[in-house]
């Protein structure tokens, strides 16, 4: 596990220097091969939000993947909730008006999974949750893959780092939609009948009745849309049930996703702005931690635990979304959002022989 630390005190120590070293480090050359069609996993962000991984950075990681003599495209697939991303047209659009385009990263915009996510590929997995999976088709019939993610927190899984990337980024809607098992309720008791909820929900499954937020379970895809933007908090989930399960189905797409892939997979997760939610929201709150560096490895359960824990050892921010566990040591993501399990993605990720969440952290 190769660590460069954010802090610089001179141009040779500059973050686009530092990552460049990091790919040499962590002998990614030997990950792509010449003639390899190499997909470059990352988020484009949502309009509004400016999290999201700096396309001078990716840049650093194109130039590398085609010094190697492979032929990279960045790559990311359709959302299931209403927004910007879903479908390829408006995806490759925000894209490109966040940087994401061929002058700034010198690689081509490919969304994975088609105009409107019908670019599929089935994979087998034979696991507890699913039998196959559902890839996005253009990941899929990639040679290899480099995984560059955002580590920030997350309302449901707690984090998001490499694993969500791979799990929820890979897949189209289909299988976006097979992961979220889990079905929001309302809280009568907290709702104030305003209606935001109706206005996100992209299947129309919430009505305003007598005053109060109805959720017509039926209809619910579980995007957990309502969930942000409810300003009352009164939409929950069952924490305690259908959490688990979800967390596990993430990780078995997670696993699909790069089944046929191995030994041709990279990961580098980014530990800076790190931010109490995703970049799907639409802004981007006060980060809950100082800004840290970045991770490198090929081992993505690894790579997540290391991230986990370089964030639990700061001292939290006051000015932030984060309510407890300031000090350091202290969860710093269940500070944020109470009920979550995130390391739980960790573990299961372990026991499917994804890799290990034993490391040993190399500074550069």
């Amino acid at each position: 596990m190769y660590f460069a630390d954010i802090r610089a005190t001179s141009d040779r120590e500059s973050t686009v220097k530092k990552i460049q070293a990091l790919f040499d480090t962590a002998g990614f050359s030997g990950v792509f091969s010449a003639g390899d069609r190499t997909a470059v996993k990352l988020h484009f962000g949502e309009p509004g939000n400016d999290g999201y991984i700096s396309p001078v950075y990716v840049r650093q990681v194109v130039d590398k993947i085609k010094g190697a003599g492979a032929h990279p495209f960045l790559t990311d697939t359709n959302t299931l909730y209403l927004g910007s991303r879903a479908n390829a047209v408006d995806h490759i659009t925000t894209a490109i008006l966040h940087g994401f385009d061929y002058a700034v990263t010198g690689a081509p915009v490919i969304i994975a999974d088609g105009l409107d996510g019908k670019n599929i590929a089935k994979v087998q997995t034979g696991l507890k949750h699913f039998d196959s999976v559902s890839i996005a088709g253009d990941i899929a019939a990639a040679d290899s893959m480099m995984v560059l993610s955002h580590f920030k927190g997350h309302i449901v899984a707690g984090f998001g780092g490499a694993l969500k990337n791979i799990a929820m980024g890979c897949a189209p809607p289909e299988g976006k939609r097979a992961q979220h098992n889990a079905r929001p309720f309302s809280l009568p008791e907290n709702c104030t009948g305003c209606g935001k909820c109706t206005l996100v929900c992209p299947r129309a499954a919430i009505q305003i009745d007598n005053g109060r937020s109805v959720i017509n379970r039926e209809l619910c895809i579980g995007c957990f849309e309502c969930m942000h933007a409810c300003p009352e908090h009164a939409i929950d989930i069952d924490w305690e049930t259908e959490i688990p399960v979800f967390m596990e189905r993430m990780v078995e797409y997670a696993y699909g996703a790069v089944r046929d892939k191995k030994g041709k997979v990279g990961y580098m997760n980014f530990l800076i702005r790190i931010t109490p939610d995703c970049d799907c929201f639409p802004f981007s709150d006060a980060p809950i931690v100082p800004d840290i560096g970045i991770l490198a490895s090929t081992d993505p359960v690894a790579i997540d635990a290391a991230s986990f824990d370089l964030v639990n050892q700061q001292t939290g921010f006051s000015r932030s979304l984060l309510t407890a566990h300031h000090e350091s040591g202290g969860d710093k993501f269940t500070g944020v959002h109470a009920s979550t399990d995130g390391y739980r993605q960790i573990r299961y990720a372990e026991e499917l022989g994804m890799g290990t969440r034993n490391y040993e952290l190399i500074p550069l």
